[in-house]
């Protein structure tokens, strides 16, 4: 057999900053993504190359979409490499697509490299699980966390391992999970007895969800929530899971009914109405106790601050894509707290799970279409022609 080392020293170089990050005397395990030769594993001795043993399953092949530059998708067939022994692996069964993956798609996303695999929100059955006290089996459905952390940042080294530094995110900085199997630390994993359209829909969720939590949402505030696509729709439902009264602004009508189904109690069509005029109707002046914006526009970033509360508390999880600016005596004047929300945590994952067993989520009027792994590329295709058209595609692969 070939020496399947190699490849260390052409693919060492890539990684170095990571490296220099990773191994400063802390007891931590980082892992990047899937190289063909092997993974590399960062500990506190330094770097080692786990081998993959796909050399002893040859003439195996399995499908994968990729995007090979913006623009361009397609079906491949790849050779099978399986996992480090110490990872479960899984059978791909639902991928679902975001804005992100649109944006990789038309090329408007500056963190990604091409050709890149993409797939972060997945649903999966377990088919080999090393053994654990997770009580994690062969056999599980299970979603995953698509997200890495060094162990060793300030944000890491404070517990919040969502915002790390140096994460990186399947389908975003390295490939993703949009393959027929796919192999995952058993600390990524969430199991739980939820049909496999919902497991999908749980890391988009999660992302809605953590904002509420940064938020500090409870039962005795208003909260207002702009865009209602698949990350406003999981801050809509877990403000209303936990009890708050939910104002849902949008410009869809599809969109607000979901939202009204996932627990909004007011709806504000904003192309039709004037936001400012109900949103001080539907709090007697006093304006929403929480803003979270979910959009990433400059004029709801600043709509966000002109419509909280005094004492207020504004979350961000849009990107804007132009620059922002602010009447910022708004900030002091009504003593803001101002707050990112990036990713979710591992709390986030299990809130959204038990909304789910909760039936408190409209499963299927969120997912605009369900098509075919071959039919990925064409469905691609179609959503970048027509955005508004969709809300929540998921590719089949069982």
């Amino acid at each position: 057999m070939p020496c399947q080392f190699t490849r260390f020293v052409s693919i060492t170089s890539e990684f170095s900053s990571f490296r220099s990050s990773a191994i400063r005397g802390r007891e931590r395990t980082f892992r990047t993504r899937p190289v063909r030769s092997g993974t590399l594993v960062y500990t506190d001795l330094g770097l080692r190359l786990v081998l993959w043993q796909g050399w002893q399953k040859k003439g195996r092949r399995m499908r994968a979409l990729i995007i090979d530059r913006p623009g361009e998708a397609r079906v491949i067939d790849v050779e099978p490499e399986a996992a480090d022994p110490i990872e479960a692996t899984m059978r791909i069964r639902r991928v679902g697509l975001c804005g992100t993956d649109l944006s990789t798609f038309l090329g408007k996303n500056p963190l990604v490299t091409y050709p890149r695999i993409p797939g972060h929100e997945v649903a999966a059955t377990l088919e080999r699980v090393p053994a654990n006290d997770l009580g994690l089996a062969e056999g599980m459905n299970v979603t995953l966390s698509p997200y890495t952390s060094c162990g060793t940042c300030t944000a890491c080294r404070q517990g919040r391992v969502n915002a790390c530094r140096y994460n990186q995110t399947l389908g975003v900085q390295r490939d993703g999970a949009l393959l027929d199997h796919f192999s995952m630390p058993l600390e990524k994993l969430y199991a739980a007895p939820l049909p496999i359209e919902e497991l999908c829909l749980v890391e988009p969720l999660t992302v809605g969800c953590h904002a509420v939590a940064r938020g500090r949402v409870t039962s005795a505030d208003t909260v207002a929530i702009y865009g209602c696509g698949g990350v406003g729709l999981g801050a809509v439902s877990a403000a209303a899971f936990r009890g708050a009264r939910v104002i849902a602004v949008d410009i869809d009508d599809k969109k607000l009914a979901i939202a009204q189904g996932a627990g909004a109690t007011h709806l504000i069509h904003s192309s039709r109405e004037d936001v400012h005029a109900r949103l001080q109707e539907l709090t007697e002046g006093h304006g929403p106790n929480v803003v979270i914006e979910a959009i990433g526009r400059p004029d709801t970033f600043r709509a966000a601050v002109e419509e909280v509360a005094f004492t207020g508390r504004v979350v961000y999880i849009g990107y804007a894509k132009d620059l922002v600016s602010y009447e910022t005596r708004l900030f002091v004047q009504k003593e803001l707290d101002i707050l990112g929300s990036r990713n979710a945590l591992p709390q986030d994952f299990k809130e959204v799970i038990r909304m789910f067993e909760q039936k408190r989520f409209p499963t299927a009027e969120a997912i605009s279409a369900t098509v075919p792994l071959r039919e990925a590329p064409a469905i691609l295709r179609a959503w970048s022609e027509n955005p508004a058209a969709y809300t929540k595609i998921m590719i089949a692969l069982d």
